[in-house]
């Protein structure tokens, strides 16, 4: 269809352009993927063995007032959801010490369709393997009661949550000098879980935890993934984490396109 405003015009196909150059450069990421197998099954795998680890070794130990493995859910999702970022971080990291950008820049492609298809190839990666967690809790035992309206909600927060930690993983991995740098980078965002009520009850840590755990980012998101699944009020836990995951990822994409210019000026 013509666009019959000379001004609009160029501003309409210089978004098509973008559009259609972060699709390619998507396909480009996830081909890399591919190619890099050993880091995606080791965080697709290993929540896994975690949630395994977890509902057999210290489940039976552990009272949460439901079963251990729906209880576990959430958190080794989110779990999931960090390790995989770690390759969106490394693979960054790659593209900005490899001299690709330096092709890149000579196309006249500019920063934000290069970390977009880093971080859209992330999101496809990340929902593929949380989906993966949640079929072998299935397998073990994890019978949640959520309606389908709770289900849509759950994919939702799930959905952003991804999304935020895959943009801000992106921000590492342009600022990072090597890929062993990226991926130690993403350390906190692996290790957010533990401190929080993922694997246990906050109210079963020590008082000087307390704080820490409860205003966390990954609590509200854990506690409204559970009561989705478990079919009980949300509560103020669904836009505490909502916003949470919002102002990541709006920090993050901003963030990202200021480093990347600082980084190939």
């Amino acid at each position: 269809m013509m666009c019959k405003d000379p001004v609009s015009a160029p501003l309409v196909a210089t978004g098509q352009l973008r559009a259609l150059t972060s699709t390619v450069l998507t396909g480009r990421a996830i081909r890399l993927s591919r190619r890099n197998l050993d880091a995606v099954l080791t965080a697709m795998l290993l929540p896994i063995m975690l949630m395994l680890v977890f509902v057999y070794f210290f489940g039976g130990a552990i009272d949460t007032g439901t079963e251990y493995v729906t209880y576990v859910v959430p958190g080794a999702m989110l779990l999931c959801a960090g390790f995989g970022s770690a390759n969106t971080a490394v693979t960054v990291t790659h593209d900005m010490a490899g001299g690709i950008i330096d092709r890149f820049r000579s196309l006249d492609i500019g920063g934000t369709p290069i970390v977009t298809g880093h971080v859209a190839a992330s999101v496809l990666r990340n929902t593929v393997a949380t989906a993966m967690v949640f079929g072998v809790a299935f397998l073990i035992g994890c019978r949640p009661d959520a309606s389908p309206l709770d289900w849509v909600a759950v994919e939702g927060i799930l959905l952003m949550y991804i999304l935020a930690i895959s943009w801000l993983s992106a921000c590492f991995g342009v600022i990072a000098r090597s890929p062993e740098a990226a991926g130690g980078f993403t350390f906190v965002m692996m290790f957010l879980p533990y401190p929080s009520s993922a694997f246990v009850p906050i109210d079963t840590m020590p008082g000087r935890l307390h704080g820490f755990a409860e205003h966390q980012p990954v609590t509200p998101i854990i506690e409204a993934l559970r009561a989705l699944l478990l079919d009980r009020p949300v509560g103020d836990s669904a836009w505490q984490a909502l916003a949470w995951c919002g102002g990541i990822l709006a920090v993050a994409v901003a963030l990202s396109g200021a480093l990347f210019r600082s980084r190939t000026a």
